[in-house]
């Protein structure tokens, strides 16, 4: 089996690859070739938690396995496994696997929600998830201006001077919410927040809003009245939105969805682009799916046995 570190995935998954892997990921769960099972949570009394989410493909299936608590590091891991065999082929450090394959998501969906014009995005975060959203809307979208605002003003002001440096991109760190969100086509937003992060009123008609940072029910990061107004509401999976969708959650009971304009994503996929493009606003609600990582490690996998990367390790000896 092969051990892969965190640098070999930053060498191996550039991020235009990952928005293909997607776009795959997305099109084989319409048609059937890969599956998703949503995350499960072990809380313990210390307030560890032990998180799992798995998924398929026609040639990988696996899991990722990963540890959080509320005053130590996270640690994420993943197991790679062969469709047709069940061996065990890889073991994955999955911290950055899983920024990179959540900005990409993002990017899929506003390749086929936003407008092809569309040259402004609003970003609230400046953390860990919001420079890999930034780097996958870069790879879908030329960006004109983009402003980005997070609680520390000094935080937002060193995070856009790196990405101007990274990307050579048109970022600027301003001073509110409402500066960052109010006329931009992409919205996006990627925090640890409890509570709503921006208004509905500041959001333009026809904007996309990508919300990636919650995925637990009790927490969102988009106001009811958002949700309760948009034309179209896009999530990752049904079934794991269900779970741990709080944006969608706080909004409405699970048994008043019949009422929202819910599509999955997959079925955008299929449609493609000029179909799925309407008036008024859309929201993309991303959890974050095993089947991704799937396909993500699964690359990662093939190109470090073409570059000779990773250590090999012994299994039941």
């Amino acid at each position: 089996m092969l051990l892969l570190k965190e640098d070999d995935v930053r060498a191996l998954l550039p991020m235009a690859e990952a928005v293909r892997l997607m776009r795959d990921a997305f099109r084989d769960l319409a048609a059937g070739r890969a599956q998703n099972q949503p995350r499960r949570r072990l809380v313990l009394p210390t307030r560890a938690v032990l998180h799992a989410m798995a998924g398929a493909g026609p040639s990988y299936f696996g899991t990722k396995i990963y540890s959080t608590h509320p005053e130590h590091p996270a640690h994420f891991l993943f197991l790679l496994y062969d469709a047709a065999t069940a061996a065990p082929l890889a073991l994955v450090e999955a911290n950055h696997l899983g920024r990179i394959r959540t900005g990409a998501a993002t990017a899929v969906a506003v390749e086929l929600l936003s407008s092809p014009e569309a040259d402004e995005l609003g970003l609230i975060g400046a953390g860990f998830q919001a420079w890999t959203q930034l780097e996958a809307v870069l790879a879908v979208r030329r960006l004109r201006r983009i402003r980005v605002w997070s609680r520390s003003p000094e935080k937002r002001a060193e995070f856009a001077a790196a990405c101007r440096d990274a990307f050579g991109a048109p970022v600027e760190a301003v001073a509110s919410a409402r500066q960052a969100v109010e006329g931009a086509p992409i919205v996006i937003t990627a925090t640890s927040s409890r509570e709503p992060v921006l208004e509905a009123a500041w959001v333009a008609k026809g904007a996309l809003v990508c919300a990636i940072g919650s995925n637990h029910p009790a927490r969102r990061e988009l106001p009811a009245e958002l949700i309760l107004s948009a034309r179209r509401i896009v999530v990752d999976s049904l079934e794991q939105a269900r779970i741990e969708s709080g944006d969608l959650l706080l909004a409405l009971p699970v048994d008043r969805w019949h009422t929202l304009p819910l599509v999955e994503l997959q079925e955008i996929a299929v449609r493609g682009r000029s179909e799925a493009t309407q008036e008024g606003l859309s929201i993309f609600k991303s959890n974050g799916l095993g089947v991704e990582d799937v396909y993500a490690a699964g690359w990662v996998y093939e190109r470090a046995l073409e570059q000779g990367r990773g250590e090999r390790v012994g299994l039941y000896s």
